[in-house]
C-alpha cells in the first residue's frame, strides 16, 4: 500500500455560494498539477428540493452545507497548498494556524454522505397525495376554482385524471398534482 492510497476525508472551507465553482477549481488545479492519484473525490453536499414559481414545479439543487466542500485525498506534498491556494477557498476545517488539515471520523463522514444518499432516495419516492374518487379543487389553469372527482391517477407522469361538471356535464380534465388540492 503506497502514500496515495490511503485518501482521508478532509473539509475545505470556501465562500458561500461558490461550491461548485471551487469544487472544479480545485479539480482543475489538482490535475494541473499532475496531483490526481492523490485526490480521489471533491463533493460538494447538495439536497434536491422542489420549489413551485408561477405555478410551475421547479426541481432545484441546494447546497446541503453552505461553505463547506468535502475533499476524499491524500494531503501529503503540494496537496494542501494547492487546494488552498485557490481562489475562495478559506482552508481546511479544523486545522489550527500553521497545523495539519484534521480529516473526518468514519462516522462523520458516513453521516454526511448518508444524508445525501437518504436525500435523493427521499424525492423519488414522494406518496401520492391522492386517492381515486377523492372530490379536488382545480387551483392553477384554465378550469381554476372548479371542484371534481379523480377518476385515475398516474403515478409515472404524476397526473390525475379529473372528472368535473362543466355546465351541467361530466367533462375529463388531466391534470398534475401541482394543478390541484383537496378540499
Amino acid at each position: 500500500m503506497t502514500d496515495t492510497d490511503t485518501k482521508k476525508w478532509y473539509v475545505v472551507r470556501a465562500v458561500s455560494g461558490q461550491e461548485n465553482k471551487i469544487k472544479n477549481y480545485i479539480e482543475s488545479e489538482i490535475e494541473r498539477h499532475g496531483l490526481a492519484d492523490f485526490v480521489e473525490d471533491v463533493l460538494v453536499p447538495t439536497e434536491k428540493v422542489i420549489q413551485i414559481r408561477k405555478g410551475k414545479k421547479i426541481n432545484k439543487e441546494r447546497v446541503f452545507f453552505p461553505g463547506y466542500i468535502m475533499v476524499k485525498a491524500n494531503l501529503s506534498g503540494e496537496v494542501p497548498h494547492v487546494i488552498r491556494s485557490i481562489t475562495n477557498v478559506i482552508g481546511f476545517l479544523g486545522e489550527t494556524k500553521g497545523g495539519e488539515p484534521v480529516p473526518l471520523r468514519a462516522a462523520e463522514v458516513n453521516r454526511m454522505l448518508g444524508k445525501v444518499d437518504e436525500l435523493a432516495v427521499q424525492t423519488e419516492n414522494v406518496s401520492i397525495p391522492f386517492t381515486l374518487s377523492e372530490t379536488i379543487k382545480v387551483i392553477d389553469g384554465p378550469f381554476n376554482g372548479f371542484n371534481g372527482t379523480i377518476e385515475k391517477i398516474n403515478e409515472e407522469k404524476r397526473k390525475l385524471e379529473v372528472m368535473v361538471k362543466i355546465f351541467g356535464r361530466k367533462t375529463p380534465l388531466e391534470l398534475s398534482y401541482m394543478q390541484v388540492e383537496k378540499i
